[in-house]
């Protein structure tokens, strides 16, 4: 089975992209966000690296959910505090993944975490979009300003380094159709 990752910056629309692959071709994608945030409420061992890394407030004790906040606050406090929960997190993530049948991949970091160094992908494809385009995108989604908006882009690497690294590209800038670059990318996968 080949393993393909689906990758893109902040509000390029992979998301979508992943979801028009689930509708139209009938290809499960899987969703590392959605992955290790369940992971990092139900792993025990998960549940244990990220207390004793992060401290006592990482869970909240009469519910037993994950401090989203303390968790946020110890991560942008510095790299050193991302790398730590990234190194406790994505290996989780990439042994969920290689359990789970699936072929298809989505993470937003790919390559920034280092990820595509846990699993050996056949292909990467890059979802991109114009920064005005994904400004407004994040914009509305998160209602946020484009200050803030603009400092999630900033956090992740240039979108020309992640195409740069990936196989193939997809165009989401709200002018060229989705559909047919998806399913040139699919033909060119099953050659």
């Amino acid at each position: 089975m080949k393993h393909i990752a689906i990758t893109g910056g902040i509000g390029s629309g992979k998301s979508y992209v992943c979801r028009l692959l689930t509708e139209h071709f009938g290809i499960s994608v899987y969703d590392c966000d959605a992955a290790a945030k369940r992971l990092m409420r139900t792993s025990a061992r998960l549940r244990q690296e990220l207390t004793q890394l992060i401290g006592p407030g990482t869970y909240h004790p009469e519910s037993g959910m994950l401090n989203k906040a303390a968790v946020a606050e110890f991560l942008l406090a510095s790299d050193k505090n991302k790398k730590a929960i990234d190194d406790i997190v994505h290996p989780a993530v990439a042994d969920d993944f290689m359990s789970s049948g699936m072929a298809w991949l989505e993470s937003a970091i790919l390559f920034e975490s280092g990820f595509n160094t846990r699993v050996s992908f056949d292909a990467v494809v890059v979802v991109t979009a114009p920064i005005e385009v994904r400004l407004e995108r994040i914009m509305q989604r998160d209602t946020i300003s484009r200050e803030k908006a603009l400092q999630w882009v900033e956090r992740q690497w240039p979108q020309q380094e992640v195409t740069q690294l990936s196989d193939y590209e997809i165009v989401n800038d709200g002018q060229q159709p989705l559909l047919p670059q998806i399913e040139t990318i699919l033909q060119q996968l099953h050659k």
